[in-house]
């Protein structure tokens, strides 16, 4: 997304949270193609059939965001920060229904010394749901130690934010998220092999 880009969603939230019906219109299309494009990517490595589709989390997730006009939404960053929150929290729910299902209730467990791909997320709805919900554990246990380090690897992991827009939401500098980034997905990793 450009400069403008960031700019125009950040205005037309702005406009919209003080009541501008017509700014919602507009934002619509952009959110909303910014949200297809974040859950593609949690989509790209899935197989077809899986239970839930792209545009089905979209929905979820639009709806969500749509209906908090009261959250006060301060900019495209606080827009998108949110809606990483909410997917995250669509996947691990999801992720947990499928592994209380497939196993007749409760989640087994998964080896993880094979390591883990902090860059590809595992959909719900597959086998691999499991490693996503141990993903959530492990990033609940980092948000004790270090909620930014955990809000950091939300933003870029489940919200698909870039290390400047990650900056811009959490007001730090850039090289603080990459800094970040690398310990909390070391640390994560450690974790997850444990």
């Amino acid at each position: 997304m450009t400069a403008g880009g960031a700019e125009s969603i950040t205005a037309l939230i702005r406009a919209w949270t003080d009541g501008d019906q017509t700014a919602l219109e507009r934002l619509t299309p952009l959110v909303y193609e910014e949200l297809r494009r974040t859950a593609r990517r949690y989509m790209r490595n899935e197989r077809l059939g899986h239970t839930l589709q792209t545009t089905a989390l979209v929905h979820e997730a639009y709806l969500h965001l749509m209906g908090g006009k009261d959250a006060g939404w301060h900019d495209r960053a606080h827009f998108f920060a949110a809606a990483a929150q909410i997917m995250r929290r669509i996947l691990v729910d999801l992720a947990r229904a499928h592994g209380a299902q497939k196993r007749g209730g409760g989640l087994e467990h998964i080896d993880h010394s094979a390591g883990f791909n902090p860059d590809e997320i595992p959909a719900p709805g597959t086998d691999r749901s499991i490693e996503l919900v141990a993903l959530d554990d492990a990033l609940m246990r980092l948000e004790k130690i270090d909620g930014r380090k955990a809000k950091v690897v939300e933003l870029r992991f489940f919200g698909g934010l870039s290390v400047e827009e990650t900056a811009t939401a959490l007001k730090l500098s850039p090289q603080s998220v990459m800094r970040d980034w690398r310990l909390a997905r070391a640390w994560l990793a450690r974790e997850l092999r444990a």
